[in-house]
């Protein structure tokens, strides 16, 4: 277990919630160019458009007993680019989008922090994640995250959960400049319908008996 892990753990508790079923398999999911169209600092939330495919794969992933998780960081809080209302409304909008769709996210989970911070909560860090996990009942090792930037694979590696990195958003450049000192990602894939495939494959998987 990493040492960074270990000792949010040991400040913000071990991730195992109280009001929802235990051992609960978690997507965590980041927001801007995963879920939605990346627009850089986004701040309105007319501006929110969804991605391509997002409602039938989220759908898919929650037939499968999924929690669906948003983990982002939005720093352009703390660069005073957006305000914490408009954050709120574009959340709102969010939920309403999904909703139309019939998805309901379990939560949505947000780092204002700007990247010099020392908080647990920005990605890679894994505050947020065992916030959720915490809340929500999840099983961190068990679940997955998926996102557009290394932050994301780093935060998915922290806890270690699958991770995939989409080449929507930033993913594409990220694929092609990925940090050297940062392992990859257990699989890349093209979009948000392709990581659900990949993860009902893995549950599938999963659930095969092992050979005596």
């Amino acid at each position: 277990m990493p040492a960074d892990f270990r000792h949010e753990q040991e400040e913000l508790g071990d991730g195992r919630g109280t009001h929802s079923r235990p051992g609960r398999r978690l997507v965590l999911l980041d927001r801007d160019g995963t879920l939605n169209v990346e627009r850089n600092y986004l701040a309105e939330a007319s501006g929110l458009e969804l991605l391509p495919g997002v409602i039938p794969a989220l759908r898919r992933l929650r037939e499968h007993g999924l929690g669906l998780v948003v983990v982002t960081n939005q720093s352009g809080v703390a660069r005073k680019l957006i305000q914490p209302a408009q954050l709120e409304a574009i959340h709102d909008r969010l939920h309403e989008l999904l909703g139309e769709g019939g998805i309901e996210l379990d939560g949505i989970y947000v780092c204002p922090h700007g990247p010099q911070s020392v908080c647990h909560c920005r990605k890679p860090r894994a505050g947020l994640a065992l916030q959720a996990a915490r809340e929500l009942g999840g099983a961190l090792s068990e679940s997955f995250v998926v996102g557009d930037k290394p932050a994301d694979i780093g935060l998915g590696q922290a806890i270690e959960a699958t991770t995939l990195l989409v080449r929507t958003g930033h993913g594409a450049e990220s694929e092609r400049n990925w940090p050297r000192e940062l392992p990859g990602p257990h699989a890349i894939v093209n979009d948000l319908p392709a990581a659900a495939e990949f993860i009902v494959r893995q549950l599938a998987d999963r659930a095969r008996p092992r050979a005596a």
